[in-house]
């Protein structure tokens, strides 16, 4: 999948060549930095882009469904029910005239045709099992009322009422304090495991991706350069920009050292780089690295954007 986007200075491609695959059950971390292409990855898969700006060209294959060219009607029949997303920002998200209660109940009588006392009982369950005390009064409180963090639990409880097969977290855990984190990503966990749902997490924090997810998607600049386990892609990163990720995050060590930090930032639309795009910010370019990189197969079900990748010894998060 490759995503562009119509700008005054003509269509500008923000991803290229996404490819990845999403097995039942299997809960894979999207990580990268800010303006890697993460969200617009997981937004797309619902067609939720604008589309007078947006052009999306590929297959997105559901279950045999493709989300890319399926008409809205199908498309309604899949967003919520077959497929669940936790937005990044909640305020935005949430309708601002319904009470948080009855937009969650609304999927479900959307999607579950059931009655409204019944919606009503499993949007209760669904507010108490993301850990919001006195659902029953939660259930009748506008979004304004309620904390950021509320408002983001209320958001999960939502994506997860239908229970989906396929559940997009875009930052799912941000406005939480550790404590809720800790239960919500349990959840996930939870939900995962025992109703065999796919998860897609959309992260900046490699210790959620560490602690919740099966296997990591590296994302650059609108490209996957690396697609690994997760243990393995910690311990022994193929991609310079993964280890220079890992390398990065604080960890305990001698008072005034230095932090690690990688040069430079996200290139922007319309000043992407040719060949790879990392070059200009990878410590390890050389002759040859300026040509078009292709995703490789490393083995081990292992894949990676960098034609060095067999001569490099990164260091991950053990080093």
């Amino acid at each position: 999948m490759s995503i562009s986007f119509a700008m005054a200075g003509g269509r500008q491609e923000a991803t290229r060549d996404v490819t990845f695959s999403v097995s039942p059950g299997e809960r894979i971390g999207v990580v990268g930095e800010s303006g890697c292409g993460k969200t617009i990855t997981g937004l797309s898969l619902l067609r939720l882009l604008p589309e007078d700006v947006a052009h999306i060209s590929g297959r997105l294959d559901f279950m045999g469904v493709d989300l890319a060219t399926c008409g809205q009607e199908e498309l309604r029949g899949i967003r919520g029910r077959r497929i669940g997303m936790i937005f990044q920002e909640p305020m935005s998200a949430l309708d601002p005239v319904f009470t948080v209660g009855e937009q969650i109940a609304e999927g479900l009588r959307a999607h579950g045709n059931m009655s409204r006392a019944e919606a009503r009982d499993r949007a209760l369950e669904a507010l108490r099992s993301v850990g919001i005390a006195a659902p029953e009064k939660r259930y009748h409180a506008y979004p304004h009322q309620l904390s950021g963090g509320m408002r983001q639990r209320v958001m999960i409880a939502g994506a997860m009422v239908c229970n989906p097969q396929l559940l997009i977290a875009d930052e799912p855990t941000t406005a939480l304090d550790v404590t809720v984190q800790a239960q919500i990503l349990e959840l996930l966990r939870d939900l995962s495991d025992r109703g065999n749902m796919a998860l897609l997490f959309i992260t900046h924090d490699l210790g959620v991706v560490a602690e919740t997810c099966t296997r990591m998607l590296t994302m650059y600049a609108g490209e996957i350069v690396e697609d690994a386990d997760v243990d393995a892609a910690l311990e022994h990163p193929l991609h310079p920009y993964t280890s220079g990720l890992l390398r990065a995050l604080p960890r305990l060590s001698a008072r005034r050292s230095a932090l690690p930090s990688i040069p430079g930032r996200v290139p922007v639309l319309g000043q992407m780089p040719a060949g790879c795009r990392f070059r200009q910010r990878c410590p390890f370019a050389v002759d040859g690295c300026e040509r078009p990189q292709a995703l490789l197969d490393a083995g081990n079900g292992r894949r990676v954007r960098c034609w060095r990748f067999g001569d490099l010894a990164l260091p991950g998060v053990a080093a």
